[in-house]
């Protein structure tokens, strides 16, 4: 780009100033000449006595003086507010964060403790325990201490909004609720106390209008965000619904995928969402502003399930492509896990640095983020199918985040508990529960107490087996430990 440049002006082309702006600062430095060359030849003559200050002291016009308002009358300062008046550094952001943070903690504490004392080894035991968390380093051994499960407390949930198969589940952070949908498209709310069912959201009937207030085909994946503020459920109908927890109000709608959205997971602490569709996009919200971020690609199929926990990270499964996927936010880039004969189904993770995969292949397989290949893999964990010999499809798996305590669900008239062991190199069987029915979806509450399983005639992705001696709900599984 050339620059036409007046001479004299001692202007370098490169600073882009225009003709105009050129010939303003000419006549300004004509006129202060001017000025200047009158007032020497006044005092010269005697006419005008200056202070000796003044000489150093000339006023320096604004190059922006133009735009300043000239009506103001009143005299008055204006003050432009600079970034570093209006707002604080890094540091001190930091500080104001961690004096917040200690609050907090301060705060859960006194309130567990019912008393006006605190010991600050408490404090410090949360801190250590928050930093081994994030780092991905923690470790709970609670695997040994589970001798069995409470028959006589175990109890059924159905109702009429279920009468299909359970298709997915979410416990909300404090344990008082449990959500779940089913191929009804309809969503309900328990109180996991009463054992009863709260309150619902029907299914919605098909038209142009009602798409965007509830789901007009099957729920495949609820989230709750870890403060129980929003509720987002999706589905075979490509949206994502935002609800409000306590009362099921329906707040927003969220569209963008092209296919079935298959999984959904809130980031811990946040309100940021991360959804999965079969349209092999991974794409992040904000619920805060209740608007789109960024889609993320990469699997070659349809991907099948979604998890994460505090880290800006998101870890996927692609399905029939054979691979699991961590994406990190931040840094703009993927890790690729292989592994698998069939179908991966669902991934979760047990910390920020193992994780736990099932699929169609009868495969329960143990990874950790610094190896390709899984260092674990229990064959046939479900044993194989009378009908036609194949490994019994595993439907669901949940994790007790930080333990080394896993469950695995299948048709096969059972759910298995598995304890890690050392390094999570292997997964050894530390408790059978017998349930009939496909096991479609399971969580344990964050105290490992329960254990809540969605039960169908049917899989949740098909139709291609039914069990007709099951039953289509909710069952409440309480967990026995060592005292």
């Amino acid at each position: 780009m050339s620059f036409f440049i007046r001479k004299g002006t001692n202007i370098k082309p490169n600073e882009g100033r225009n003709e105009k702006y050129i010939r303003k600062r000419d006549k300004r430095k004509k006129s202060e000449s001017g000025q200047h060359k009158r007032k020497r030849k006044a005092a010269e003559n005697g006419d005008l006595i200056m202070h000796p200050s003044s000489l150093n002291n000339e006023e320096i016009e604004s190059d922006f003086e133009d735009e300043i308002p000239q009506n103001n009358t009143s005299h008055r300062n204006v003050h432009f507010e600079s970034d570093d008046d209006a707002g604080e550094t890094a540091q001190d952001k930091k500080v104001r964060l961690a004096k917040l943070y200690l609050d907090e903690i301060k705060r859960e504490e006194l309130e567990r403790a019912e008393t006006d004392v605190i010991d600050k080894d408490v404090i410090a035991h949360r801190l250590k325990e928050d930093y081994l968390e994030q780092s991905g380093k923690l470790k709970r051994s609670t695997a040994d201490t589970y001798v069995g499960f409470d028959s006589n407390g175990m109890q059924f949930l159905r109702c009429k909004e279920h009468k299909l198969a359970i298709t997915c589940l979410v416990i909300s952070s404090d344990n008082k609720f449990v959500y779940s949908s089913s191929k009804d498209c309809g969503i309900v709310k328990w109180s996991l106390a009463e054992r009863r069912k709260v309150n619902t959201i029907p299914r919605m009937q098909k038209g142009p209008a009602d798409v965007d207030n509830g789901h007009t085909a099957t729920v495949l994946c609820l989230a709750i965000s870890s403060d129980s503020h929003f509720l987002a459920s999706g589905g075979e109908n490509r949206v994502i619904h935002i609800w409000h927890p306590a009362t099921l109000q329906h707040l927003h709608a969220f569209k963008g995928h092209n296919g079935a959205v298959s999984g959904l997971a809130f980031r811990k602490g946040t309100h940021q969402l991360f959804s999965v569709s079969t349209d092999k996009a991974v794409k992040i919200w904000s619920l805060d502003e209740m608007a789109y971020v960024e889609s993320l690609f990469g699997h070659q199929t349809g991907i099948t399930s979604v998890d994460v926990l505090s880290r800006e990270r998101a870890i996927t499964s692609g399905g029939r492509d054979h691979t699991i996927r961590i994406w990190k936010v931040v840094e703009e880039s993927q890790l690729i896990y292989s592994g698998h004969i069939g179908s991966i189904d669902t991934v979760k993770l047990i910390n920020e640095e193992y994780f736990l995969s099932c699929g169609d292949d009868g495969q329960l397989c143990m990874w950790g983020t610094k190896k390709k290949k899984p260092l674990c893999t229990v064959d046939f964990a479900h044993g194989v199918s009378a009908q036609n010999g194949e490994p019994n499809w595993i439907s669901s798996i949940a994790t007790i985040t930080n333990t080394d305590l896993v469950a695995s669900g299948s048709q096969d008239g059972c759910i298995k508990l598995w304890k890690c062991g050392n390094g999570f190199r292997s997964l050894s069987p530390v408790l059978n529960i017998p349930v009939v029915g496909f096991v479609n979806a399971m969580s344990f509450t964050s105290d490992g107490n329960y254990l809540i399983v969605g039960v169908g005639q049917e899989h949740r992705l098909g139709r291609w087996w039914k069990i007709k001696e099951a039953k289509n709900g909710i069952l409440i599984i309480p967990l026995t430990r060592k005292q």
